[in-house]
């Protein structure tokens, strides 16, 4: 009867938990989508001007200095962006932390919640959507992105592809890769489940800067395809997917890199 009991606790909690999650992800494709439709202002000729991700119709002359509101608009829409491309490759890990969780708690020793856990993983990425803005600056300021946020040269493209792509078959990778593929080994390597929530948010930090070391190449082709291309942030979304899920994802990895790196030879045969 204990064990019925415990049973049907885990399969509510697991609803409840695959539920937040998918409305998590939802609501961050949804503001994907807004700002991508935005940016797209009806096919109207933008020369001139750059596009602010603010869902609002915002535009700056194309060479103004950013503004902080500038700033933030990239950051947020960035930071956005890993949430709805990286939570569902990371969802398995919660599910598994909140049902180890549960099974603890019946038994007197309760970990901390898995939104702490969830909590680090995303703060990770966090930080990479910071990188990413200043990168994006960057970038602008070099004239190597238009105002759209595409590349704006041949050669900036296909330099990006072939690192990228390169990337995809270096042992760094490997390695990163390992840490995301295994949530359980994962967790044992590292000190197992935590009680306290700060151990917590420190596990879900430290697993999510794994997942930035395995995917950061990947988010890269942003800059090359348009960062906010829909399209494409749906397709490196199921590539990461593929990398950490299927048995076979190092050798995705692999065919992924090499066709990469084959985009990007061919970008630069057509800037010569």
């Amino acid at each position: 009867m204990a064990h019925a009991a415990l049973d049907a606790v885990l399969r509510r909690d697991r609803n409840i938990m695959t539920a937040a999650l998918f409305v998590i992800i939802a609501l961050a494709w949804g503001y994907l989508l807004w700002v991508a439709a935005d940016m797209d202002m009806g096919g109207m000729d933008m020369s001139g001007f750059r596009m602010i991700p603010a869902g609002m119709g915002l535009m700056m002359p194309a060479t103004a200095p950013w503004k902080a509101i500038e700033f933030a608009f990239v950051f947020v829409m960035w930071a956005v962006m890993m949430i709805g491309m990286m939570t569902p490759s990371v969802a398995p890990m919660i599910l598994i932390y909140a049902r180890v969780g549960r099974q603890a708690a019946q038994q007197g020793k309760p970990f901390a919640a898995s939104g702490w856990f969830a909590g680090g993983y995303l703060l990770a990425w966090s930080g990479f959507a910071l990188a990413a803005t200043f990168a994006q600056w960057a970038l602008e300021r070099a004239a190597l992105l238009t105002p759209k946020m595409g590349n704006a040269t041949e050669i900036f493209a296909g330099f990006v592809l072939i690192v990228a792509g390169l990337y995809q078959w270096t042992p760094l990778k490997d390695a990163c890769l390992g840490q995301c593929q295994s949530p359980l080994t994962f967790i044992q390597r590292h000190g197992g489940f935590r009680g306290d929530a700060a151990g917590s948010l420190a596990l879900g930090l430290r697993h999510g800067a794994y997942c930035v070391g395995c995917c950061w190449a990947l988010m890269g082709l942003l800059f090359v395809v348009g960062v906010m291309n829909v399209l494409w942030i749906s397709t490196i979304t199921i590539l990461v997917i593929a990398e950490k899920v299927i048995p076979v994802g190092r050798v995705v990895s692999r065919i992924a890199g090499a066709m990469i790196i084959a985009g990007g030879i061919w970008m630069l045969a057509q800037a010569v």
